[in-house]
């Protein structure tokens, strides 16, 4: 179906919709209900379907947490630290209570620091939890109205605009991702995109109408993009170098419409707006991008080779292939997803139903035939990225080219990523396609007294809805939801800096989750290097206790340890609890089961 029979067709039930005759259910008098109640809908209507989709966060969410208790530790305490210390000594944000002695330790990986303000909401380590949990809902019912945001502005129907944002938002291989906040937190860029696109009202649909221009909506929009920066480099930088890209067309298309009409496209308002909205997007991306190069110069083994990027680059079935975390797919595809190198990273099926959404929305869509070729053009582009240095040449040319040549991009070790951006391009095509089902719907079943006619009518809208239940259908997950570690009773009575033994491993994220029980300065973290000090201080306890390991942890300003004894089987530890300490100038003390030593 083409843009202009579409448009033409939806011109003739607005005028049908507007005859003085039409009864108080009839499609014109819903539609105007409708309208004065979308975004209210959409947003509890988001707010139902994240709750739902990602059943059982909410069940218990001061104790579990969904996929793991690793990256979920880390990034419940992130956010904790940033609301902590935001009030009190915002100078020495980046230097956390973590890593002990090391400096400029919250970059030492990538931080969701744009949460850091709700981080102030509550205290300590349940408070840590419960908020990751809500904060783990609230971001999948943000990229539903963001998807749907973005649809609706390019021109989608209310039903296509639903299938978009649940297809994006609850996407199967975003259940792979259920312990990285950083990399699920994705909202703000579908809703910044609708809020430019708004701005200068632009539409897939109807084209650039300058009428509709709004200077706060642009605004609003890259401030939000600035925000979603904040939430982390490993999604963000790639939005980043999307929106240079935006605006190299954008000043292209000005250029060319100044030449051909002899006219400036855009007002002085709209172009304040976006300079004021993309001196803010820079500063925003500046300031993270900094911090996370500062840890680079601090510690030059954080500088990832290439290599990492060629190891966790998915081959191309991996598009096809669901997480086990997939209530549909799961199972199914457990042979093809023990066929993968790394399946976290490579399990990247976007949904069955939206691939073939997507295919049919390239051909039968309410967008124009051009747009459609762009956002299939655009889809295979990021698909190739996805792919990493398994394409021919090694992905050079390709994803690899690019970690050559633009800044930072060689620190995205995980090209599989680049799925966030098949998905949406993915999500934009389906609405379209959808939102052609219902003009054809409405065209073949008019809304007409009869019983015969409106069974017709009613089994045309029921039929609808089934791209949607399909999407619902996909984003159902099992995803498992482990309590969180509890609390050592010894770490509440140890003086900080205080060395919490066995050190290394996964275990690390959960002493980082303690430790916002009063923030103690601690050299435990757990990242994908060694820091400096870490490593040091993790050489000299393996001895403890005896003189020269209480002499070197004294050196560097610790001054109590805490053992936990159930943890040190098979480690450098093992047997730590039954070393002598007469003599050595330190007590010792059993509280709870764990062992706190106080080196005085």
């Amino acid at each position: 179906m083409s843009g202009t029979g579409t448009t033409a067709a939806v011109r003739g039930e607005q005028a049908d919709g507007g005859n003085a005759e039409e009864s108080p259910a009839s499609p014109g008098v819903l539609r105007r209900w409708w309208a004065r109640r979308e975004w209210f809908l959409v947003i509890l209507g988001g707010l139902a379907l994240a709750v739902t989709l990602t059943w059982p966060t909410l069940r218990d969410p001061r104790h579990t947490v969904p996929g793991d208790i690793g990256d979920p530790s880390l990034f419940a305490w992130q956010i904790a630290w940033g609301g902590h210390v935001l009030p009190r000594d915002p100078a020495h944000l980046w230097d956390s209570n973590t890593f002990y002695p090391d400096p400029h330790s919250l970059a030492f990986t990538d931080t969701v620091l744009g949460y850091a303000p709700l981080g102030m909401i509550g205290s300590g380590m349940d408070a840590a939890v419960l908020r990751y949990n809500i904060l783990y809902v609230l971001l999948h019912a943000l990229a539903f109205v963001g998807a749907y945001a973005l649809t609706r502005q390019l021109g989608a129907h209310p039903l296509g605009a639903t299938v978009a944002g649940v297809a994006w938002a609850f996407a199967p291989w975003r259940l792979a991702h259920a312990g990285h906040l950083n990399v699920l937190s994705t909202g703000g860029i579908a809703l910044s995109l609708a809020m430019i696109a708004r701005g200068h009202g632009w539409s897939l649909r109807a084209g650039h109408r300058p009428e509709r221009h709004s200077p706060w909506w642009a605004l609003a929009g890259w401030l939000v993009g600035a925000w979603q920066i904040t939430l982390g480099l490993a999604i963000g930088l790639v939005f980043a170098y999307v929106m240079i890209a935006v605006c190299l067309v954008v000043a292209v298309w000005i250029g060319w419409t100044r030449w051909r009409r002899g006219r400036f496209p855009l007002g002085r308002r709209l172009l304040a707006a976006d300079l004021i909205g993309g001196l803010c997007f820079a500063a925003a991306t500046a300031y993270m991008g900094l911090a996370f190069a500062r840890v680079v110069q601090l510690h030059p083994q954080a500088d990832r080779a290439l290599s990492w990027t060629e190891m966790y680059s998915p081959p191309w079935r991996g598009f096809f292939v669901a997480p086990e975390a997939s209530w549909l797919w799961g199972a199914r595809h457990a042979g093809a997803r023990a066929d993968l190198p790394w399946p976290p990273e490579m399990a990247l099926l976007p949904g069955v139903a939206l691939i073939a959404l997507a295919a049919m929305g390239t051909f039968v869509s309410v967008f124009r035939v051009r747009h459609r070729v762009l956002l299939a053009l655009g889809t295979l582009v990021a698909v190739l990225l996805a792919l990493g240095a398994t394409l021919p040449w090694n992905g050079d040319p390709g994803y690899l080219t690019l970690s050559r040549l633009l800044p930072g991009w060689a620190a995205l070790r995980t090209p599989g990523r680049m799925t966030v951006w098949t998905s949406l391009l993915l999500a934009i095509l389906a609405a379209g396609a959808v939102s052609a089902f219902v003009v054809q719907a409405r065209t073949a079943a008019p809304w007409r007294p009869g019983l015969l006619a409106r069974g017709k009518f009613v089994a045309a809208r029921l039929a609808l809805l089934i791209p949607l239940a399909l999407v619902v259908l996909e984003g159902v997950n099992r995803t498992s939801h482990p309590e969180v570690l509890p609390y050592p009773a010894a770490m509440r009575a140890a003086p900080e800096p205080v060395l919490v033994l066995p050190s290394g491993g996964s275990l690390e994220m959960s002493i980082m989750l303690w430790t916002t029980n009063g923030f103690p300065r601690v050299p435990n973290g757990l990242i994908t290097f060694n820091p400096t000090g870490q490593e040091r201080i993790r050489a000299i306890s393996t001895t403890f206790p005896d003189t020269a390991s209480i002499a070197s942890l004294r050196a560097e300003g610790i001054r109590s340890v805490v053992v936990l004894p159930e943890w040190l089987g098979g480690t450098p530890w093992e047997g730590l609890p039954n070393r002598p300490i007469d003599g050595l100038g330190i007590t010792r003390e059993q509280i709870g089961g764990t062992i706190l030593y106080r080196l005085g």
